[in-house]
This record gives structure tokens, C-alpha cells and sequence, in this order.
């Protein structure tokens, strides 16, 4: 599209055929013309109540119809959606409602009883599932204009896997450039049909609704991750002919389900991304799917969603890189001193990102912004190298090495040798306070079943796959990983569990 509108609703909204079926969720389909219409609706009442441009306006609701037709209708206006987590206390929404200002909340009827009490003390305009819209017609409605580089579209929460989440400016340029990238490779049209079970206030979940809209394609809306093997009938029973999934949702998969077993004929392709999902289970994946394609794929909410993508045919041969930059982004990998590594060698540095897809900062947080966000550039803080042919093969984050009796650890190596075992369903390393190393490595390992394996089984893989250093010191076998609202492993709520062990 060599000239999108400016908007990036009417991008997003473009091609979709009237009577094509937009949206699938709980049995029941929304096409296209009842979206637009429904966003319409939505946007006028924005209007009608005085929200202005640039306003913003949370949307507060689990993955379904009104979500979309929520989400859109606030970019639509004008204003800038700001999608909150399901999983939000009363606590937390205030904090969010302080440090952004909504001047209205989109809720479903399930979730605005958690935040009556902070929309009525702050005379905040509430519109629900159940409210009545108005008439408007999508086409013929004289919408705010928008500049699509400076203007905003959304602020999208970060997942807090590394700390706290920090809002993210998106703009409209953002979503179009990045979304176009994401058709491309994964050579979208409209007859594909993807199913959704990552939540839309997710930049990686939003990025599966925004790729599959801007073709005119179909999203199959499932929220019962918790009952797998459901979510496994539908894949097949709808003809989904895409999945995406963070490493833990194809870890249990994988390792919980019968998934591999099981035929999905219309099945074209899956995605990964949110993390490194470790090497045994994508060989997994390629031998149970050897028709289907797998995009491994790499990304931050402060670039929109997506910043590289491994293609298909090279997981063979670069089986563990994240590829290489999409067309709008350029990566690339920075030593301490600022210069470039030497591809093929050892040499560790920060992936560093430019292009349309690199958001605006983060809201309201200027120091956060100055140290992630310099000189029209991305520091991801993700460490990495690059091999002879200029893939990118993530190390780990910053943050997250271990200072081991003197060596520099990466837990993802170690993850990776856990993740060998066959009764393993996910495993997450971080370091713990030791007395006389200074830190010490600990796995925390989620079995099939219980009893399935031991912490003495664990640390003896360890022991023939890896040097002595990198032998976890500390093995526990629990039921459960701490997650965030995205899904992903929080490391850091393990951390803070290990701290508060010690202060008792």
C-alpha cells in the first residue's frame, strides 16, 4: 500500500468484505459490516460525550467482539486506546487512571463492577456491552483527523516481565508499518483464519487481530486456554489455517495435550514469539507439523510488536536465531564501547532498533524514555551476537545473567538443558543470594505430573549437558510458574518470592 490513510483503523478496516466474517467467538460471527458499524457507534458516542482528540480511553474487557469494536472505535475518534489487562485490581486501575487520564472507559458487563467505585470518583464516562448506539455510518462520518507519525493510537502496558509495566506510546504510523511487515512474511490473505487465545491488550495478541483485519482475514476469538485440549478441538473444528502462541503455551501444548497427535489439515502456519521457546520444543513442532510453517520471531511493545522473524526454511540450519530485521527495521547488535559486533565471532551486544515501527516512548516517564530511546533509536536491552551470515541469536537479557562463581551465565542455556527431558513441561533459572558466591543458580521446573520428575534427575542432566558453574545449585519442583497478564514467565515476581524467603 503504497499510500495507507492516515488513520490506522481505516487501514485496518480497508479490505475486509462487507459479509465476510470478521470475527468468531463463543459460536457466533461478526462480519465485516457489522464491525464497521459497530465501531462507528462506538466512536460517535465517544464524540457525543466530549471526548476530544487525543483523549485517552481504556478498554477493559476479555478477548471477544466488543473488545474489537472498542479498541478500534477509540483510535477511530481520534483518541488513544489504552488497553488494560483483565486481570487489573481496583488497586492498580486507579494507579493507571492517575498516570493516564482516560476521559472514558470502554467495559464489558463482567469486568466494570471492579472499577465502578474509581470511574465514579473520577467522573469518568462508562460505556458497556449493554449501551445502545447510536446511528453513524463509518464511510460517511467527518472523523478527527490524525497525524499518523505524532499521534497516538494506543498506549499499550507493557507485559512486566522484567519490572513494572511501563506504558508504551503507539502511534498510528506504528501500527500500519508494522502490521504491513507482518502480512508480508507471513503472506497473509483473506481467506486465512487464525485463532486468538493471547489477549488483544497484548501487543503480540493485538498484532494477530491487526495482521489478520488488514486483509480482510478471519480471527477465531478462544478464551479457554486453561481447558487445552478444547482450545485444540476448535483449531480443527473452525479450519484454522494459523496459531500463535508465547513458549509456554506451545510448552504445554506440547507436553500436556495430544497435540502432536491429533490432524489439523487447513493448518498453514504457527507463530512464536514472546520469549525463547527452547530448541527441543520447536524440533518438536517441526517433526509432529513437518507441512506447516513455523515463524520463530522476535519483538518488544516498544516496537509496536514485531521487530525481526526467522524464516521458515532456515530453522534447519539457524535453529535458535531470531532472524533477521523485518523491511521497516533495522537491527543491530552494539558492543559497550558502541560499535558493531563482528558477525561470526563470540563478541556479545545489545540489539539496538530504528524504523517506523519503534514507538514514541513511554508515557509520562521521561527518565525510562532517555535510557531505552535515544537518537530515534530502540535499546531493547536484549543481549546477543551475530553469526558469519548476520543472524541474530539472542544470549539474554541484561538483567537476567547470573554472576556464578565468577562466570557470566545466561539462564537460558540452562532452561534449554532442562528442557531436553521429556517430563518437563517448562522450566525458568534465575539467581539467588549465596553467602559465598554472591549468587547462586536456581531452577524452579514444572513437571508433566507430579512425581515425574526429581530435583536430583534435573540437576544430573545438567551435569552431562553443561559445565560444573552452570550446574543449578538449587532445583524446585513446583506445580506452577508465576505469569504476567501476557502469559510469560515472570522472573522477577520469582525473585521477589526468593527475596521475601530470606527477609523471614
Amino acid at each position: 500500500m503504497s499510500n495507507p490513510p492516515s488513520n490506522a483503523v481505516d487501514y485496518l478496516l480497508a479490505a475486509g468484505k462487507s459479509d465476510a466474517p470478521a470475527l468468531h467467538c463463543d459460536c457466533r460471527s461478526m462480519t465485516y459490516a457489522a464491525l464497521r458499524e459497530n465501531v462507528a457507534g462506538l466512536a460517535s458516542l465517544l464524540l457525543q460525550n466530549g471526548v476530544a482528540k487525543g483523549d485517552r480511553v481504556a478498554v477493559l474487557a476479555e478477548n471477544c467482539r466488543f473488545f474489537v469494536a472498542a479498541y478500534l472505535a477509540a483510535m477511530r475518534a481520534g483518541c488513544c486506546a489504552v488497553p488494560i489487562p483483565t486481570d487489573m485490581n481496583e488497586e492498580r486501575f486507579n494507579e493507571i487512571v492517575e498516570n493516564l487520564g482516560p476521559h472514558a472507559v470502554f467495559a464489558s458487563s463482567r469486568l466494570r463492577r471492579r472499577i465502578e467505585s474509581v470511574v465514579s470518583r473520577c467522573n469518568l464516562i462508562i460505556i458497556d456491552d449493554a449501551t445502545a448506539l447510536p446511528a453513524a455510518d463509518y464511510f460517511a462520518t467527518a472523523w478527527p483527523a490524525v497525524d499518523p507519525a505524532c499521534d497516538l493510537a494506543a498506549v499499550m502496558l507493557t507485559s512486566g516481565s522484567t519490572g513494572s509495566p511501563k506504558g508504551v506510546m503507539v502511534s498510528h504510523r506504528n501500527i500500519i508499518v508494522n502490521s504491513q511487515d507482518i502480512v508480508e512474511y507471513l503472506a497473509l490473505n483473506d481467506s486465512d483464519r487464525a485463532m486468538a487465545v493471547l489477549p488483544f491488550y497484548y501487543c503480540y495478541g493485538a498484532s494477530v487481530l491487526h495482521s489478520h483485519l488488514a486483509v480482510g482475514a478471519s480471527v477465531v476469538i478462544n478464551n479457554r486456554f486453561m481447558f487445552p485440549e478444547k482450545v485444540l478441538d476448535e483449531l480443527a473444528s473452525a479450519r484454522c489455517t494459523g496459531f500463535a502462541g508465547v513458549p509456554s503455551t506451545y510448552q504445554i501444548l506440547l507436553r500436556k495435550t495430544r497435540f502432536t497427535s491429533r490432524q489439523f489439515p487447513d493448518l498453514r502456519w504457527l507463530q512464536q514469539a514472546g520469549g525463547k521457546l527452547p530448541n527441543p520444543f520447536i524440533c518438536e513442532l517441526l517433526e509432529a507439523f513437518p507441512q506447516v510453517k513455523l515463524f520463530v520471531m522476535y519483538g518488544q511493545t516498544e516496537a509496536t510488536a514485531r521487530l525481526s522473524y526467522l524464516p521458515p526454511d532456515r530453522l534447519d540450519d539457524k535453529l535458535g536465531s531470531v532472524g533477521k530485521g523485518l523491511p521497516h527495521s533495522k537491527l543491530e547488535v552494539i558492543n559497550a564501547d558502541g560499535r558493531p559486533v563482528s558477525p561470526g565471532s563470540d563478541e556479545i551486544g545489545e540489539i539496538v532498533a530504528s524504523g517506523d515501527n519503534v514507538t514514541l516512548g513511554y508515557w509520562n516517564d521521561p527518565a525510562e524514555s532517555i535510557k531505552y530511546f535515544r537518537d530515534g533509536k530502540l535499546y531493547t536491552g536484549d543481549m546477543a551476537r551475530l553469526d558469519s551470515d548476520g543472524f541474530i541469536f539472542i544470549v539474554e537479557r541484561a538483567r537476567d545473567f547470573i554472576k556464578a562463581l565468577g562466570n557470566r551465565v545466561s539462564p537460558k542455556e540452562i532452561e534449554e538443558a532442562i528442557s531436553e527431558i521429556p517430563e518437563v513441561v517448562e522450566a525458568a533459572v534465575i539467581g539467588v543470594p549465596h553467602e559465598i558466591w554472591g549468587e547462586a543458580i536456581k531452577a524452579f521446573v514444572v513437571p508433566v505430573k507430579k512425581d515425574a520428575v526429581t530435583a536430583e534427575k534435573i540437576r544430573a542432566h545438567c551435569l552431562a549437558r553443561l559445565p560444573n558453574y552452570k550446574i543449578p545449585e538449587y532445583v524446585e519442583i513446583v506445580s506452577q510458574l508465576p505469569r504476567t497478564s501476557a502469559g510469560k514467565i515472570s522472573k522477577e515476581k520469582l525473585r521477589q518470592i526468593e527475596a521475601a524467603k530470606l527477609a523471614n
